[in-house]
């Protein structure tokens, strides 16, 4: 919410940060030639990324919380802007308007938004045997939308198939051993959950 360090260079604000296990900074990060700050970011101009997670191809997706408006599914390129506060497919909470994504095309767009928001929260990609019809998709937990989302990616082409409305809101998703499906709930007296595949009828 403090908007213009997500196109500052001398911030990590509103960027996503790609080191290696030692704190080092990798060589072959998009800006490690401007050295400082700026060689620690892999992309930037993000608001507030709450869930990260790598799909079976090895590519990163990111999900953020837009403004008043325009929560944000995004695929992470090494080096992208995503545009923020330039451009979202929210507005500002005083009612001001920030341009959409489609107005300034040299950013790199969401590959889904939202309005009304969300709130997403943690998220996985699935990839176990109780849910078999989910394998590869991605699970996204909703804060003010108190919901599971679950997400298919096929061929370029993403689409929210699913949302399971579970009353409260769901600060975090993840996948157990056996392939389980584990909820958390937000708040003091929030309960971990766990799914269970429907019985046959």
């Amino acid at each position: 919410q403090k908007f213009t360090p997500a196109q500052d260079m001398n911030s990590n604000l509103g960027k996503i940060v790609r080191l290696n296990d030692d704190g080092s900074v990798p060589k072959d990060n998009p800006f490690a030639h401007q050295g400082g700050v700026a060689a620690q970011d892999w992309s930037l101009g993000h608001r507030n990324v709450l869930g990260m997670a790598f799909d079976q191809q090895g590519r990163l997706w990111a999900n953020e919380m837009g403004p008043k408006g325009g929560d944000e599914l995004n695929l992470i390129e090494k080096g992208g802007n995503y545009g923020y506060p330039i451009v979202s497919n929210g507005d500002h909470y005083s009612g001001r308007v920030i341009p959409d994504h489609n107005t300034r095309p040299e950013f790199i767009a969401p590959k889904i938004s939202w309005t009304p928001v969300i709130s997403p929260s943690s998220m996985v990609f699935y990839t176990g045997r109780q849910f078999p019809s989910w394998q590869g998709q991605l699970l996204i937990g909703g804060l003010s939308s108190k919901s599971l989302l679950r997400i298919a990616i096929h061929e370029g082409e993403v689409e929210e198939v699913a949302r399971y409305d579970m009353g409260e809101r769901i600060r975090a998703v993840a996948q157990g051993q056996e392939g389980e499906v584990w909820l958390l709930e937000d708040g003091n007296a929030g309960r971990l959950l766990q799914l269970q595949p429907q019985a046959p009828r």
